[in-house]
């Protein structure tokens, strides 16, 4: 190898150590701001009272700051979209990956690639316009319910569950398959009985992705969910309800004092739920492996 091959490797080998370390730095910039912001205001106004309180009332006197109605909404619609986006988009990965024709490939991969570019607030109008009617047409209520917000979502997270599912199934060596076939399976039998078990860990990889934003998701769910004011929990799938990502946007753009204080610390409680959520994940992925 040459001197400059040496030095370009070298020079590649550093460029990616420092994108690498951009990345965690970056993680750890917001972990930092988020905990040392939000940490003492949960304590400060209690946790039992900030975490499990049902009022959230900043302008009274004195205000009350309770997100357990908020928590319990986010929980709901993420375990819809969850529920109704999760198998279609592996099923759709299976399908693109080991049984879709050339041809109908060809029209399949750009429009999934498409709905990856949409942007929220497009989804968000698409739900008001035809979600909302279709819900209360077919389920009753005014449409814009915890219902709504879920299939909104399921929608918003197939690009990436099917874009990460189709990379990993493609990444499974054909001589599993040939394999299985060699030995009498049918095709069918052999992409989901072999091939699917063998990218396990790259389909979680892509439900986790599409649960983060799921979770994360502010501006569509705002706009269909019903963002009813937050005094009790959210008991049916056809009432509306308050996510904490939509609790913050609605109301950080006028919050002072407290109140502010009180929005960050909804961002801490929402980015350890993620964090719980990618554990349980990979709990699950462990004792399955």
């Amino acid at each position: 190898m040459t001197g400059f091959a040496q030095f370009k490797e070298r020079l590649m080998q550093i460029v990616f150590m420092l994108s690498a370390l951009t990345a965690i730095v970056a993680v750890g910039l917001i972990s930092v701001f988020l905990f040392a912001s939000g940490l003492p205001t949960i304590f400060g106004l209690g946790i039992s009272d900030f975490l499990l309180g049902y009022d959230w009332s900043p302008s009274d006197q004195p205000p009350s700051f309770g997100i357990l109605p908020m928590i319990v909404g986010s929980i709901y619609v993420t375990v819809g979209a969850i529920i109704l986006g999760v198998p279609i988009g592996i099923l759709t990965s299976v399908f693109m990956a080991k049984i879709c024709p050339p041809q109908i490939y060809r029209l399949i991969k750009p429009a999934v690639d498409l709905l990856a570019g949409i942007p929220s607030v497009v989804y968000g109008f698409f739900g008001i316009v035809v979600l909302v009617p279709l819900v209360r047409e077919t389920f009753g209520g005014n449409g814009s319910s915890i219902l709504t917000a879920s299939l909104l979502l399921a929608i918003m997270i197939l690009p990436t569950i099917i874009g990460i599912s189709e990379s990993s199934l493609k990444s499974v060596p054909d001589e599993l398959y040939e394999g299985a076939v060699a030995l009498g399976a049918s095709h069918e039998r052999a992409v989901f009985g072999i091939i699917l078990p063998a990218a396990k860990s790259g389909i979680m990889a892509a439900v986790v992705l599409g649960v983060g934003r799921a979770v994360g998701e502010t501006m569509a769910v705002k706009m269909v969910a019903g963002n009813q004011a937050v005094l009790r929990l959210p008991t049916e799938l056809l009432k509306g309800t308050r996510t904490l990502t939509a609790n913050i946007v609605l109301e950080m753009g006028y919050a002072e004092g407290l109140h502010r204080q009180a929005l960050i610390a909804t961002g801490v409680v929402l980015f350890v739920l993620v964090l719980l959520i990618n554990l349980l994940f990979s709990l699950i992925n462990r004792r399955s492996g």
